[in-house]
């Protein structure tokens, strides 16, 4: 399998040669076939040039910047080749008449792909989960149904992921236990790992809406807004369950990751240190590119292709008026 995404997280330059990208430090060249890639990250302070810029661009390159604390700096977005003004227009429209319909799809996706998740703990005697879990099951589709209101449905997905969080009590050492949700800058090593892994789904979900016909800007669970890729924060969110968090999880219940040894702490802040980023980064992509069978369309795909197959679902609501149901962990679809 072609390895389309790649990391750097030294300090150098990158520059073309020929078909290939070239990473250029201290230790010598690497040559990176434009081929094969998709999308790059970059994790440390990287010169490059305009020149090589207009390269990515052709090549069709997403570019993520972070700075060497593993802060999300920004996206290098080629030039958009997939336009369709008919799109466009129908997903304006349907934000402003349809919008309520699709928040409220994310945030039951999210419900039930959190109660997957968990469910896995409470059938190896984790009981005290099962409170949370039926309220998932039974209560949060019926708040949902009676939400009027955009602000409405967003306090049940801030109260449903306040629960989550509480529910790390129950299965992850106390090093890790949320006492709250901290984001800038995270407080402590789970804040840490949850602000990092969020950060590079949100990332992943870039590119793959990059791959198909519609507009990063026009979101609907989160508000439009300027200077950010809000359609990418929308899909990415059933996703955090399956990808971010069951990463996340692995990582501290085998102790790939510990408190002692990948974590940089200070007064107001942690984040993982370098050793940390590469480990979770790893584990990250394992699970990114892990091979699952997808029930409807009767073949193996990635959660990396579920996401843009997820953006291809919102395509067909927003033009045939198709049922919108996110990924679901349970189903597989």
């Amino acid at each position: 399998m072609k390895e389309e995404t790649r990391y750097i997280f030294s300090k150098g330059d990158l520059m073309q040669k020929d078909l290939s990208i070239v990473f250029k430090n201290e230790k010598g060249n690497n040559y990176l076939p434009i081929k094969d890639i998709r999308e790059l990250y970059c994790m440390n302070d990287i010169t490059l040039t305009t020149k090589f810029l207009s390269l990515l661009s052709k090549a069709r390159i997403v570019v993520h910047f972070f700075d060497y604390y593993g802060h999300y700096v920004g996206t290098f977005y080629p030039k958009e080749n997939l336009l369709s003004g008919k799109l466009l227009l129908k997903q304006a429209e349907k934000y402003n008449s349809d919008r309520l319909y699709i928040a409220k799809a994310i945030v039951l996706g999210i419900s039930k792909n959190i109660h997957s998740l968990l469910y896995h703990y409470y059938r190896h005697d984790k009981k005290e989960l099962k409170p949370f879990l039926d309220w998932l099951k039974v209560d949060v589709p019926k708040q949902l149904n009676k939400a009027t209101k955009i602000n409405m449905i967003l306090m049940i997905e801030g109260n449903i992921w306040l629960q989550f969080y509480q529910s790390f009590s129950c299965f992850l050492p106390n090093d890790f236990i949320m006492n709250k949700r901290v984001r800038r800058p995270p407080d402590n090593p789970i804040n840490a790992l949850i602000s990092f892994g969020n950060t590079l789904l949100y990332t992943k979900t870039i590119t793959q809406i990059y791959h198909t016909h519609l507009n990063q800007t026009i979101s609907y669970l989160h508000a439009p807004s300027e200077g950010r890729f809000s359609l990418s924060l929308d899909l990415s969110e059933v996703f955090k369950p399956a990808i971010v968090f069951r990463t996340i999880f692995d990582c501290i219940n085998n102790r790939k990751i510990t408190v002692e040894k990948h974590f940089i702490k200070e007064l107001n802040y942690c984040v993982l240190n370098e050793e940390g980023r590469k480990i979770f980064v790893r584990a990250f992509e394992n699970r990114m590119n892990n091979v699952f069978m997808h029930n409807k369309l009767k073949r193996n795909i990635t959660y990396k292709q579920a996401i843009k197959i997820d953006g291809y679902k919102l395509i067909k609501y927003i033009l045939e008026d198709k049922e919108f149901i996110p990924f679901s962990m349970e189903n597989m679809q």
